[in-house]
């Protein structure tokens, strides 16, 4: 899915590339696959296939981290989990907040791989006085306007916007003021942020018109094709004669090939 981002360096702090870090959870989600099925080692091919990358690159991006894996053995898996994870920052506790309680809001709410990757669904924010109170996933939903206090009291530092795009941006300045200093952004609008904080945004109806945009080049080249009639380069079919004589006698009968 599309991500941005507002006010990102080209390199982290390590002097790892923007381009590697994105690439970094999928190969942890093909290694965690592997793990789960007690795989001891997996060569860079087998891994960057997984991935869904080429095997240059994985390599290039593993240099980063001082993993180069051994000839003729290939990556351990387990220790590649834990590599990737301490990077990520997922070996602590990340208490996350959510604001915005609707269909999708409950949804992220709901989703049980948040636990295992490191992110506790710490609070669920909603400015509908009637939604107080409501338990969603186990949580109860606590009102908007004490947000400050939310944020405070669970040491939150990201933030889920999952608002009407009328309202995010001022969910993400009241966020921001309050100490949250990562934004996951599900609202379809762009957010200004001040440096020092992060956004990342995703917004699947720009997922699916890129998808629509691609189904439409190819329907436009199948009728294309249909439309072009015979393969211009294929060889032109010619007249074959025969060595019998024509009706008068003198002329060769000619006959389709």
């Amino acid at each position: 899915m599309a991500t941005g981002r507002n006010h990102r360096p080209a390199t982290r702090s390590r002097g790892i590339p923007e381009a590697t870090v994105a690439r970094l959870p999928l190969y942890l989600r093909a290694l965690t696959a592997l793990s789960e099925r007690s795989v001891p080692t997996v060569s860079s091919e087998e891994l960057a296939a997984a991935a869904g990358v080429n095997s240059a690159k994985l390599r290039k991006d593993f240099s980063y981290l001082g993993s180069y894996g051994t000839r003729g053995v290939g990556y351990d898996v387990e220790y590649l989990v834990y590599q990737i994870s301490r990077e990520l920052g997922l070996t602590q506790d990340w208490p996350v907040a959510i604001v915005g309680i609707g269909n999708l809001g409950a949804a992220l709410a709901n989703y049980g791989g948040f636990a295992s990757r490191g992110f506790r669904v710490a609070a669920l924010i909603d400015a509908d006085p009637a939604m107080a109170g409501t338990p969603v996933a186990g949580i109860p939903v606590q009102h908007a306007d004490d947000l400050d206090r939310i944020i405070s009291e669970n040491g939150v530092s990201i933030g889920v916007i999952t608002t009407p795009p009328g309202a995010a941006q001022q969910v993400c300045d009241r966020l921001v003021a309050a100490g949250v200093t990562s934004i996951l952004n599900f609202a379809p609008t762009v957010l200004s942020v001040p440096d020092g904080v992060d956004v990342r945004k995703v917004d699947l109806s720009i997922e699916l018109q890129i998808l629509a945009f691609h189904e439409q080049r190819k329907a436009g080249e199948e009728a294309a094709s249909a439309d072009s009639g015979p393969d211009p380069a294929a060889p032109p079919v010619r007249a074959a004669t025969s060595s019998r004589k024509g009706p008068d006698g003198d002329m060769p009968a000619v006959m389709p090939a």
